[in-house]
């Protein structure tokens, strides 16, 4: 098997003579999420299936494009739809996309994810701006060979999330009367979700939301010099002490539902992006 490296920049070899400007923006969407930033004037766009290297989609609402365009003079590649561990993934396998946006020169990585609300203050359809993150899905996408292209070996982990776009963040909010919630995010393996005991322990060590993505590219993109920012759309709140069952029908509704919103928000943060 090829490196993973070599793999990556096959897949650039691929996509650049498509890219005529400089990337400013690279977003990867969550569950029920792909049409977040639907105000993007496309320029060019290709399935996953059609990039040599990159893995498919398996997940529903996942859709496997990628788009290439222009929002508020500003230069974005959109994934359309993640990769997961408990596809049955690697954690190089997941974070392909961000590694490919590193060797494409970009500085800004936007990141979002449909979550399981533990915080009892939120409500369905929150979009929460994750603050931190705790990472308890036993993986780390920077085990195996030292790439010294890629960065440092043992990247600092104090400052995942930067502050000075998450000032930016709450602006847009601001101006778009949008109820902007705040918090740490859990990140598990899944794909089974959790049982009372479990969201009780999650909502002990400091979790406000829960999920099974974000983590693993949120440590490449540390790693690749990034600065990052990630929303958690609240799709369902777990409560231990009065357990609802919830499905993927629901999550996905609920985020679509939430589309506009987030599209809203992130349209004016762009543009307030320097």
């Amino acid at each position: 098997m090829k490196p993973i490296r070599q793999q990556v920049l096959e897949t650039v070899a691929h996509i650049a003579p498509h890219i005529n400007t400089p990337l400013d923006i690279g977003f990867l969407t969550g569950t029920g999420l792909s049409e977040t930033l639907s105000s993007l004037e496309i320029i060019w766009e290709t399935n996953y299936e059609d990039l040599p290297n990159f893995p498919r989609t398996t997940v529903e609402s996942h859709r496997g494009k990628m788009l290439y365009g222009r929002i508020a003079g500003k230069s974005i590649l959109i994934m359309q739809g993640r990769f997961h561990l408990y596809e049955g993934y690697s954690p190089q396998q997941v974070t392909f996309p961000i590694r490919l946006m590193q060797e494409l020169k970009i500085k800004t990585l936007m990141l979002s994810n449909a979550a399981g609300g533990i915080n009892l203050n939120f409500a369905a359809g929150d979009i929460m701006l994750i603050r931190d993150h705790i990472n308890l899905t036993g993986q780390n996408p920077l085990i195996g060979p030292e790439e010294p292209a890629w960065g440092i070996r043992f990247p600092d982990m104090t400052k995942v999330y930067d502050k000075g776009l998450a000032t930016l963040v709450r602006a847009a909010a601001a101006n778009t009367q949008t109820l902007l919630k705040e918090g740490v995010y859990t990140g598990l393996l899944g794909p089974s979700l959790e049982t009372p005991a479990e969201t009780r322990f999650l909502k002990g060590i400091g979790g406000d939301a829960v999920g099974f993505s974000t983590v693993m590219e949120a440590i490449v993109g540390v790693q690749a010099g990034m600065k990052i920012l990630g929303f958690s759309l609240i799709t369902n709140i777990n409560n231990p002490d009065a357990p609802e069952q919830t499905t993927l029908e629901a999550v996905v509704e609920t985020a679509q539902k939430a589309s506009k919103k987030m599209n809203r928000l992130l349209c004016d943060l762009i543009s307030r992006m320097p």
